[in-house]
């Protein structure tokens, strides 16, 4: 994934930006719809947290660390994993749009992942980000429309 374009995907929700934000950075929230084991989040620059997610044989322990917070509007946070080289960037980004909240996310390569892992290609980085987003997320809020 290294020098390229990140990967970016945009989607109109149906729902409040307040809606999403807590989506995006309330924990329990988060393992909803995104990884069912992340400890702890905070939005808030500096907070670091660690969990592990397998794929197969394999284990990545996920590091995020947030880089950027503008409540309600953006929230970013790098990606690194203890057994591999590399490290990414997440950045999400909400507006309002028409009475519905656009998101948009881009994942950046900040420095490149092993080429060897399939994990870490671009064609898995996009299917992985449409699938949390465009299904999980989008179901997510769906669901928790009536509360």
């Amino acid at each position: 994934m290294d020098n390229q374009e990140p990967i970016r995907i945009e989607t109109n929700l149906n729902t409040t930006i307040y809606k999403v934000w807590e989506a995006l950075t309330n924990v329990t929230q988060m393992r909803k719809w995104y990884f069912e084991n992340i400890p702890d989040f905070k939005p808030e620059e500096g907070f670091e947290t660690k969990f592990e997610v397998k794929s197969g044989e394999r284990i990545f322990t996920h590091i995020w660390k947030i880089t950027e917070v503008i409540p309600i509007k953006k929230i970013s946070y790098t990606w690194k994993f203890e057994e591999y080289s590399g490290e990414g960037l997440s950045i999400f980004q909400l507006s309002t749009e028409n009475n519905t909240t656009h998101l948009k996310l881009e994942s950046r390569v900040l420095k490149p992942y092993p080429k060897d892992i399939p994990e870490f290609k671009r064609e898995s980085g996009e299917a992985g980000w449409n699938y949390l987003i465009n299904k999980n997320l989008v179901e997510f809020l769906q669901k928790s429309k009536n509360f």
